[in-house]
C-alpha cells in the first residue's frame, strides 16, 4: 500500500525534474534513489554521451510509471525534452518569470538540441537571455547534459522566418513554401553552407523539421540552378515542337 501511495504521488509529478543518486545497474537500466524511493532510468531514456558509477548524483525528469512484477516503479528520463526545458527554467530568470517563453524543444540526446524561444516584451532579446553573458547560462546547461550542443533560436509566427531561424547555425539564402497543406518548404543555401544546413547524418535539418513541424527540402544554389535550367530546356523543347506543328506532349 505504501508503494502504491508513493507511485500515485510520483505519477502526479510527471514532467518534474528530480535529483537522485545512482544505486545499482540492472540489465542496462539504472536504478536511482530519489528521496525515499527507487526509480528506474531505462536504457532507452539514457543519453549516449553519459555514463555513471554508483553513488553519482544525477538529475532526471519524471517520465511516468510502470507496474512491474516487483511492484510499481517510477520511470525517469535523461533524454526527454522536458528535462531541457526545466533546466532552462532553472537557469534563465526570464523564462522562470514568464517574460521569455519556450515554444518548442527537440533533442537527439547527447548530440544536439534545438530550443525555440519567444519574448513577450519588445526590449528583451529571448535568445540573448537564454545564452547569458558570454554564454554562461547555456554553458551550465550544456555541462549538465554532458556536452550536448544546444541551438537557441527565435520562434516566429511566420513559418518562413521560423524555419530560417531553426536551421541555425546555417545561413539560409531563401525559403519558399512548396505545399502549404502538406507543410513542405524548399530552402536554398549557399553551396558552402549545404553540409552545415543538413548537419551530421542529416541531424540539423531533422531537428529543425521536428521543431517547426514543416518538411524541409534543402538545396544548394548550384542544385537549384541546374534544376531551373533543366525545366527551361524542357519548355524550349515543347515550344519548338509546337512550332514544327508536331503536337507537344
Amino acid at each position: 500500500a505504501e508503494r502504491e501511495n508513493i507511485f500515485a504521488e510520483y505519477n502526479q509529478r510527471i514532467g518534474e525534474v528530480v535529483n537522485g543518486t545512482v544505486k545499482r545497474f540492472e540489465n542496462g537500466d539504472i536504478i536511482i534513489e530519489v528521496g525515499r524511493v527507487e526509480a528506474v532510468l531505462p536504457r532507452k531514456e539514457q543519453s549516449r554521451a553519459e555514463s555513471y558509477a554508483p553513488a553519482d548524483r544525477v538529475r532526471t525528469v519524471i517520465k511516468g510509471g510502470n507496474r512491474s512484477a516487483k511492484g510499481p516503479q517510477s520511470v525517469l528520463s535523461r533524454t526527454d525534452p522536458a528535462l531541457l526545458i526545466k533546466l532552462f527554467e532553472q537557469e534563465v530568470p526570464e523564462i522562470y518569470d514568464g517574460t521569455v517563453m519556450i515554444r518548442g524543444a527537440v533533442r537527439e540526446a547527447g548530440d544536439r538540441a534545438k530550443v525555440a524561444v519567444f519574448s513577450r516584451e519588445r526590449d528583451v532579446d529571448p535568445v540573448g537571455a537564454c545564452v547569458g553573458m558570454k554564454g554562461t547560462r547555456v554553458q551550465s546547461i550544456i555541462r549538465e547534459l554532458r556536452g550536448e550542443k544546444i541551438d537557441i533560436v527565435e520562434w516566429s509566427e511566420d513559418a518562413i522566418a521560423f524555419v530560417t531561424n531553426a536551421l541555425s547555425p546555417a545561413k539560409v539564402q531563401r525559403v519558399s513554401i512548396v505545399d502549404d497543406r502538406e507543410r513542405v518548404m524548399e530552402v536554398i543555401v549557399e553551396d558552402k553552407q549545404l553540409s552545415l544546413a543538413i548537419g551530421k547524418k542529416g541531424q540539423n535539418v531533422r531537428l529543425a523539421a521536428k521543431l517547426t513541424g514543416w518538411r524541409i527540402d534543402i538545396k544548394s544554389e548550384e542544385e537549384k540552378r541546374r534544376e531551373v535550367e533543366a525545366q527551361f530546356e524542357g519548355l524550349e523543347v515543347k515550344a519548338d515542337d509546337a512550332e514544327d506543328g508536331t503536337p507537344a506532349e
